[in-house]
């Protein structure tokens, strides 16, 4: 998502869990995964460069406290009350 589109980043805290949404123009990004304030700073100040998944078999080599995402889901926003599941991680 180009960074002109950024509207706002929101993150939520579920025990372990955390979902960061970002919020564009034209789409809403949700990521889940620990950790994730870093992410949510980089973001804020548009230092975000590259955002992916990270496969289920290399998560024991990162290390603790260092962000950690499970999943990241982008929904188009076509109107304030219609959203389009776009792609899931």
């Amino acid at each position: 998502m180009p960074f002109d589109q950024f509207v706002f980043a929101e993150l939520t805290t579920d025990g372990d869990e955390q979902c960061l949404r970002l919020v564009f123009a034209t789409h809403e990004v949700a990521v889940n995964g620990q950790s994730l304030r870093r992410l949510e700073t980089a973001m804020q100040r548009l230092e975000l460069s590259f955002l992916g998944a990270l496969p289920s078999g290399q998560r024991s080599l990162i290390a603790e406290g260092q962000p950690v995402v499970l999943g990241i889901e982008v929904t188009e926003v076509k109107d304030a009350e219609e959203k389009q599941v776009v792609e899931q991680m």
